[in-house]
């Protein structure tokens, strides 16, 4: 036995062990400015020394700020939705907030506002909401200005704060990057029409088609599986003259991949491929996959960066953050065969 008692240490036993009143242990945790150096030190080394954790409410109720940040999001394991979770929430625990994630079956107007308001009883100090399809916008339409919020990955008509990335200029570079391998044109295999992400590389891919003067051909589209890319990859395996082949997501290609294989066209002899996402798998697809990066990491410092100085300026904002994508190139692009 070390001689501690079994509850958890409190801001008395700081106080006690550091020599000093309660009211300077809270100055101290309140980063105030009129403490003396030396017992600022004392009082921290104490902290350490008990394990001592702040109650987070009470602090929360002398310093007039919330250290919880609320989330909404739809409750789905794809990729690019759950990367950007797990990023905010990075982000926001070095910054030290924590964060209440509110997942809904849907992004409807009655399930995002139910989930905001949860939050607020919560008193959060501002959400984030993952907004990726076109049906949040009339949830969203219905929001207290007041509440600090910030959307990702969301409409870019909206006039509230916004971070994305640069799904266009990710699908520019992946259908730029197959011409210039010599491929007179290329086919795209799309997300989910409802979604941002995919409204947004679909326009990048017929941009650089129309920019190259080649021939824009349709759109297969799906979803974001890979169930649904071996269906499209089924339809263009039969095509002759289909060489290259852009991918709204790396598990599309990966159907796209099983399909060609299997009418016995092989990537990137007889067809080039490129994704998007580059999930952890893209590396060790056969061939490995060409594909387009986002940064995650990035989204999530420049989500937090936004709603915090909304919080601290106590103003609503309609800033925007871009972060840009980036091609990843391995082995699944080759020139069109002679």
């Amino acid at each position: 036995m070390d001689g501690r008692t079994a509850r958890d240490p409190a801001m008395t036993d700081v106080a006690r062990l550091a020599g000093v009143s309660h009211q300077t242990v809270s100055r101290v945790l309140n980063d105030h400015p009129n403490v003396r150096e030396q017992t600022r030190l004392r009082v921290r080394a104490a902290i350490a020394e008990l394990g001592y954790r702040p109650n987070r409410a009470a602090r929360a109720l002398v310093t007039g700020r919330s250290q919880l940040l609320g989330v909404v999001a739809q409750n789905s394991a794809l990729y690019g939705p759950a990367s950007l979770l797990a990023a905010f929430e990075g982000a926001a625990a070095e910054a030290g907030f924590a964060v209440s994630v509110g997942s809904v079956g849907s992004l409807d107007r009655a399930s995002v506002s139910a989930a905001v308001e949860r939050h607020l009883d919560q008193r959060v100090a501002g959400i984030v909401v993952i907004a990726p399809v076109a049906s949040a916008n009339e949830a969203l339409d219905h929001l207290h200005s007041a509440v600090p919020l910030v959307t990702v990955d969301g409409d870019p008509a909206r006039s509230t704060a916004l971070v994305t990335v640069d799904q266009v200029s990710g699908a520019r570079a992946a259908t730029r990057f197959l011409l210039d391998a010599g491929h007179s044109t290329v086919w795209h295999v799309s997300g989910p029409t409802q979604w941002f992400d995919s409204a947004g590389r679909i326009a990048g891919w017929r941009a650089e088609l129309e920019r190259a003067g080649a021939e824009v051909p349709p759109v297969i589209a799906a979803d974001w599986t890979a169930a649904a890319g071996y269906r499209a990859g089924q339809v263009l395996s039969r095509m002759p003259d289909v060489t290259a082949v852009f991918a709204a997501n790396d598990h599309l290609a990966l159907g796209v991949l099983r399909a060609l294989s299997e009418r016995g066209r092989s990537v990137p002899g007889d067809v080039s491929l490129i994704g998007f996402d580059d999930v952890p798998e893209a590396a060790y697809f056969t061939p490995p996959l060409t594909t387009v990066r986002q940064d995650f990491d990035a989204v999530g410092r420049a989500t937090l960066s936004l709603l915090l100085s909304q919080i601290t300026s106590g103003e609503p904002s309609s800033q925007r953050r871009t972060v840009a994508p980036e091609l990843v190139v391995r082995d699944s692009v080759a020139p069109p065969p002679a």
